[in-house]
């Protein structure tokens, strides 16, 4: 009888994760990088919002109707459509803009982000948009006052204020 020979890990064939090498590590620090000067997420935006943070504004970029049902307390409404046109009376070019739409599924925020850095704006893009920022338990404003949902336990941080990040 013959006995396989055991194979070490650098005879095995690398998992699906590893069929593309991880970068270089100078290569993806200057990545991550570049990817937090895009991005925020909502707890970031909670967090800052709830200390006074007054060094940028955040900007609703749905439409109306989706404003009224509920929206980041003390953000904009400024619908991706109307930045053209509303932006210049709105927002200050001094001040840093994020901006959000629905959710993970949607490219609103990034249409929106697009057009106002073409108009000069510094901006960048909440994750999760408005649907991480219910799903995370945090308060929305409407019409008929604050209201607040509570978190989902499959994606809000348990136990803290935040992810631990």
């Amino acid at each position: 009888m013959i006995t396989p020979t055991p194979q070490t890990a650098a005879d095995a064939a690398p998992s699906a994760v590893l069929a593309t090498p991880p970068a270089a590590p100078a290569d993806a620090a200057a990545y991550f990088a570049a990817r937090l000067a895009f991005h925020t997420d909502v707890a970031d935006v909670h967090t800052a919002l709830a200390a006074g943070a007054n060094d940028f504004v955040v900007v609703d970029s749905r439409s109306t109707a989706a404003w009224d049902q509920g929206h980041v307390p003390g953000a904009r409404h400024l619908p991706t459509a109307r930045i053209a046109a509303d932006a210049e009376g709105l927002l200050d070019r001094a001040v840093a803009v994020v901006v959000y739409c629905w959710g993970p599924g949607c490219d609103g925020a990034t249409r929106a982000a697009l057009a106002l850095a073409r108009l000069g704006y510094r901006v960048k893009e909440m994750l999760g948009g408005i649907e991480y920022w219910i799903r995370e338990g945090y308060q929305v404003e409407t019409w008929q006052g604050s209201r607040r949902q509570p978190a989902d336990p499959l994606t809000a941080p348990v136990g803290a204020e935040d992810c631990g990040c």
